[in-house]
């Protein structure tokens, strides 16, 4: 069956505002231009008949479509969708010796040593078999035609990765921002990107609306 999901970034946390890692094990909230993010998502896609929500396990994805679920749709949280785990870094403001760590295993992950993580922190590959849980999901055969999806930047990348068959170490093409939406169809065999990298409704105040 034909499905259409809508995959958005969560909204700014202040922790973002402050360039501070966050990952999967801190479960930040919204501030509020986050909040705001996350009300002009709501009025700009408000009219799409979505059948299901999913998030992550953390709160600050609740938050950005809480409007949506609000709505009655229904919503099902699923680890899977978590933020790659930053181990040691996590919660940690950025230093130098940080910003070249991050640059380091992204390097490292880019020419395909997928298995490289920080300490207590997870690996692509790692990331890679919880997503595949939620995959499974949308290719089931369900009367699910319009599907929202709240999830985490890095997580994020290598999800669009795997929906569109794409080497894991691709995973730096597919750009994001708080709340930016990718547009997937699925014609019941393969996905295809409809809309990439989508930050429209946050051009507009949201007193337009």
């Amino acid at each position: 069956m034909k499905k259409i999901i809508y995959i958005i970034r969560h909204g700014e946390t202040e922790l973002n505002k402050l360039g501070i890692v966050q990952g999967r094990g801190v479960d930040s909230e919204l501030n509020d231009k986050g909040r705001d993010q996350a009300d002009a998502f709501y009025r700009s896609y408000k009219h799409i008949p979505f059948d299901q929500i999913y998030t992550s396990s953390l709160k600050r994805t609740h938050q950005t479509v809480q409007k949506f679920i609000e709505s009655t749709i229904p919503w099902t949280q699923y680890p899977g969708l978590d933020e790659l785990g930053w181990g040691i870094h996590e919660g940690q403001e950025s230093t130098e010796q940080i910003r070249s760590d991050f640059e380091n295993i992204t390097l490292n992950w880019r020419a395909g040593q997928l298995h490289h993580k920080f300490e207590h922190g997870e690996s692509p590959l790692e990331v890679k078999e919880r997503i595949l849980i939620v995959l499974e999901k949308l290719t089931e055969e369900n009367n699910d035609k319009n599907i929202l999806i709240c999830m985490h930047g890095r997580a994020l990348r290598l999800f669009l990765c795997l929906l569109t068959n794409q080497p894991l170490t691709e995973m730096d093409t597919f750009p994001h921002s708080n709340t930016t939406l990718y547009k997937i169809g699925f014609d019941g065999k393969e996905f295809h990107i409809l809309d990439f990298n989508n930050t429209n409704h946050l051009e507009y105040p949201l007193d337009q609306f």
